[in-house]
């Protein structure tokens, strides 16, 4: 018996090393990913409180003592009402403008409370005060949309990425090929399939999350709706693209983990990202999953219409035009 066993445990490692791309992704990938994130989430100095900078193009120097004040972090923002949204939710204790001596507290945040001290202790000359006020934002209530898209993501990616190379494995794939079907009315039945399920269990999620769980929903649920729609599109159009040509299911397993695991950390699902470095943030504006889960995080907490709305939808359906395109073009029926 335990000759069979070590057999078959030889045979199988033979098989594992033999799929080098399997293994190339297996030793190469985990190390990118540590790299990554030591490059991006290295700073051993946190910061303790949170200020805004609008118009950090202006010089201002009556504010540059203030700005080497040890644990804090000073976020700029090109457009002020998003920074003054963030205070009134408590992501920010304070939002300055440098176009002049200007600040505005949220009269409810206790760190606000002590940043002002800390502000007019270093600060010459007269500052206006412009006061704002809202209720924290709990994390479950800023954690939900991102919650709902990992798991389109997983289902999106895992879902159709493993059946696709599973069929071709199997030969399934070419007994499709010799029907009239063709490659692209086999993608959009896959695609339609699997979007009819995502979106499914997802409103069934939010319903009860949002009814049950008393978590906030501030939007509309069409909108909801919508914006799930073209985030299911563009998540299962990756991983449709990643499946597209792959012969073997750990090798399909490592590209659709190479395509999940930054989208599940650097996507703003668990944390925000306006304090990571920028070019982390360029790359994160590429990632479908980043502008899914803003959407939906500005539909529940900010109330965001369809106009807001539209830069998240646009990237989305561009996401998913250039996956689909590629897919169509170089899918594979059978093995090479």
């Amino acid at each position: 018996m335990i000759k069979r066993i070590l057999a078959l445990w030889h045979a199988r490692n033979l098989e594992f090393v033999r799929d080098r791309a399997s293994l190339s992704w297996n030793l190469i990938f985990p190390l990118l990913l540590v790299v990554g994130f030591s490059f991006a989430f290295g700073n051993a100095n946190q910061a303790q409180y949170k200020v805004g900078i609008t118009n950090a193009d202006v010089e201002a120097p009556w504010l540059s003592k203030f700005q080497h004040t040890n644990y804090i972090e000073f976020i700029r923002y090109d457009d002020q009402t998003i920074a003054l949204t963030k205070l009134r939710q408590h992501q920010l204790d304070l939002v300055i403008t440098q176009s002049e001596p200007q600040y505005w507290l949220n009269k409810l945040s206790a760190k606000g409370y002590l940043l002002e001290k800390i502000l007019h202790a270093q600060v010459d000359v007269p500052l206006k005060l412009q006061q704002v006020s809202g209720e924290s934002i709990r994390y479950v209530d800023w954690v939900l949309p991102g919650i709902l898209g990992m798991n389109m993501m997983f289902s999106g990616l895992f879902g159709i990425g493993y059946v696709i190379v599973r069929y071709r494995k199997n030969g399934v794939l070419k007994r499709l090929k010799a029907t009239p079907l063709s490659a692209s009315e086999f993608i959009v039945s896959q695609i339609l399939s699997r979007m009819f399920i995502q979106l499914i269990t997802s409103m069934f999620i939010a319903f009860s999350c949002i009814y049950f769980l008393d978590l906030k929903m501030n939007g509309s649920f069409l909108l909801l709706f919508l914006m799930m729609l073209c985030g299911s599109l563009a998540l299962i159009s990756v991983g449709l693209m990643m499946a597209s040509r792959c012969q073997s299911e750990e090798f399909a397993g490592a590209l659709l983990n190479m395509a999940s695991w930054p989208m599940m950390f650097l996507s703003g699902v668990w944390f925000s990202l306006d304090s990571a470095h920028p070019l982390l943030q360029q790359v994160a504006n590429l990632l479908p999953l980043t502008h899914l889960v803003a959407g939906m995080r500005s539909i529940m907490l900010d109330g965001a219409d369809l106009t807001q709305l539209l830069p998240n939808i646009g990237a989305l359906l561009a996401i998913a035009l250039v996956c689909i395109t590629i897919s169509a073009s170089r899918f594979s029926w059978g093995e090479n």
